[in-house]
């Protein structure tokens, strides 16, 4: 089935709506559904060097801030075509190229540790890709050792890297639960995100004070004892 036949027969609250092509792209964007776990990309993606994206990227959005009339003779205004583009290839959006994967190394379980280690209240940013807007949130992440561990700060590095590319909540939960299952070889796996999207909070219906909780369970962690011990984990008042 092509992707618009499937899209077509998306269901709203239990009912099939049809949509014409500009209630599609709106109903997409404003209830914020995903087509794919992986992120969508073309198979050609890399084949521009960094400097060669920015360049493109620079006079395209020199053309949109045209369009919307602004006068980029301005000393505040001519550089930000630029500093823009660079934002886009080398921060923001620099976790699209697998290059910038970090690397992981794991050490054994010298302690032999054998309860869930917890690492809660990661900070990151990333940016809805139905309007490129901000999602702002903290993932919180467990794993029980299968005989390995993972240095600490690589948790951290792994939310980032997922984070900093267009994304949906769900899938970007997906990807941090399902790279720590293979790089630690365990199912053994949860990730609880709670996000703040601003493409809710600053356009369509703008809500301010709303949140989104997503969540993934494998292995030990879908019996309910653990999934509990590892909630009450996430309610420690951690000041320091």
């Amino acid at each position: 089935m092509k992707q618009n036949e499937i899209l077509s027969n998306i269901r709203l609250n239990g009912d099939k709506i049809v949509f014409n092509d500009d209630d599609l792209i709106d109903e997409m964007g404003d209830n914020h559904v995903s087509t794919s776990i992986d992120t969508p990309m073309v198979a050609n993606a890399f084949e521009k060097s960094d400097a060669e994206k920015i360049a493109i990227i620079q006079e395209h959005f020199k053309a949109i801030m045209e369009t919307l009339g602004l006068d980029l003779t301005d000393d505040s205004l001519k550089g930000t075509p630029k500093r823009v583009a660079k934002m886009y290839v080398q921060e923001i959006f620099s976790g699209l190229n697998p290059a910038n994967k970090p690397a992981v190394a794991l050490f054994d379980n010298k302690y032999k540790y054998n309860e869930m280690l917890v690492e809660k209240n990661i900070s990151f940013y990333s940016n809805c890709e139905h309007h490129f807007v901000p999602i702002i949130g903290k993932a919180h992440l467990a794993y029980i050792s299968n005989g390995k561990v993972i240095g600490l700060s690589k948790l951290n590095r792994l939310v980032e890297f997922f984070a900093k590319r267009p994304q949906v909540q769900e899938r970007l939960t997906v990807q941090i639960a399902k790279e720590l299952q293979k790089e630690l070889g365990t199912e053994d796996v949860a990730i609880v995100i709670d996000a703040k999207h601003l493409c809710v909070a600053s356009r369509g219906v703008e809500d301010d004070t709303s949140s989104t909780i997503t969540s993934f369970y494998g292995g030990k962690f879908k019996e309910e004892k653990r999934k509990e011990e590892f909630l009450r984990y996430l309610e420690l008042k951690t000041e320091f």
